[in-house]
């Protein structure tokens, strides 16, 4: 697809090797608790907004690809292994892991798939003790840290 204009959100791994774009809004956002999304993330459950292949391009590199069963397929980044999609092999539309957007805050999971699998203290999680990264390493240890990862943008 050809972007015309600026995208309305943007995305991409890591290491910044892969980028992506989205013309329009996802059509739905949601977290899917299967036992492969788990696995696929690494993570208790994953979040993906699905957008139809019309409003979605890769603008930087080209991810790589698995075929997780026989009716999908998932990317990632070959060079840092961020996780990037679910894909239905011959389907309408990319479901891209929330995550991976530069603004993962305009990307809101409004249902959830694979409650079968749901881990019994994901409900609690809002509930548990927290802190923030400054709290967590204070700052002069904080200060001590550098990030490798490609900015939230081109």
């Amino acid at each position: 697809m050809a972007m015309a204009g600026k995208p309305m959100l943007t995305g991409g791994c890591q290491c910044g090797a892969i980028r992506f774009a989205l013309s329009a809004a996802p059509t739905r956002v949601s977290i899917c608790h299967c036992r492969m999304c788990q696995k696929a993330s690494g993570a208790p459950f994953a979040s993906l907004a699905d957008i139809p292949h019309e409003h979605f391009s890769w603008t930087r590199g080209a991810p790589s690809a698995f075929r997780s069963s026989s009716i999908a397929e998932r990317d990632f980044c070959a060079a840092c292994g961020t996780p990037l999609s679910y894909r239905r092999v011959g389907g309408t539309g990319i479901e891209i892991m929330t995550g991976a957007f530069d603004r993962p805050d305009r990307v809101v999971p409004t249902s959830q798939f694979g409650t079968e699998s749901r881990l019994g203290w994901v409900g609690h999680v809002a509930n548990l003790p927290s802190k923030t990264t400054l709290q967590n390493y204070g700052p002069e240890r904080l200060a001590e840290v550098f990030s490798y990862q490609n900015p939230d943008h081109d």
